[in-house]
């Protein structure tokens, strides 16, 4: 059905006037009954407004608080006790207590004795110019000159004086006294250059006495 159908259709006209007559008669009952009057009256009193508040939802729980775990921490290694030095507790020396001062006369000059000078020892005796008894360190024993032996003489008897340096050492020999003379002096004289004297660090002159006997 196409919409000019619809609007040619009869019976859609009647209820649209039977829906118009039926408010006319409903406003002239209205006015008829002062039931509008009191419409009127009711709308004259005023109105209240009730404002209805809305209902807030209940904000939600809080979460819970989060559990921080605390790192756990190893116990510090353990330490081996050591004593503390022996420290020795100083002494509080109490302050001298000040009596009364009593002047006191000044003491005498100490007398300074005057110092003990000891006497310089004696000087060595000075030594002999010709030192006797002097006893060689090494030495050649003369020897019995042939001569004297085919001669006949017996014996003899000869001094002679050294001379010595300072290694002692014998640089010279001289015949100070010979009996019988010339004959045992030149086996003297070979024999004592031969001979060694401890050394004295000094010259000097010794004096030997040698003795000849035939056997």
């Amino acid at each position: 059905m196409d919409f000019a159908r619809q609007q040619r259709d009869p019976t859609r006209h009647l209820v649209g006037i039977g829906f118009v007559i039926l408010i006319h008669v409903i406003v002239v009952y209205a006015l008829v009954t002062g039931l509008a009057r009191r419409a009127v009256e009711v709308i004259k009193k005023p109105l209240t407004a009730t404002i209805v508040e809305e209902i807030k939802a209940p904000p939600p729980p809080p979460p819970p608080p989060k559990k921080i775990e605390i790192p756990k921490i190893p116990p510090p290694p353990q330490q081996t006790y050591i004593p503390p030095p022996d420290i020795p507790v100083p002494t509080i020396q109490s302050e001298p207590v000040i009596a009364a001062v009593t002047p006191t006369p000044p003491p005498e000059p100490p007398v300074i004795a005057p110092p003990v000078v000891a006497p310089p020892a004696p000087p060595a005796p000075p030594k002999p110019a010709i030192r006797r008894g002097i006893v060689p360190i090494s030495r050649v024993q003369p020897e019995y000159p042939r001569e004297a032996e085919r001669k006949g003489i017996s014996g003899g008897r000869v001094v002679a004086r050294l001379f010595i340096d300072e290694k002692g050492n014998v640089t010279e020999v001289k015949i100070v006294e010979a009996n019988p003379p010339r004959w045992f002096d030149r086996a003297v004289m070979n024999a004592l250059s031969q001979w060694k004297f401890q050394a004295d660090g000094e010259k000097y002159i010794g004096e030997i006495e040698v003795e000849f006997k035939l056997e």
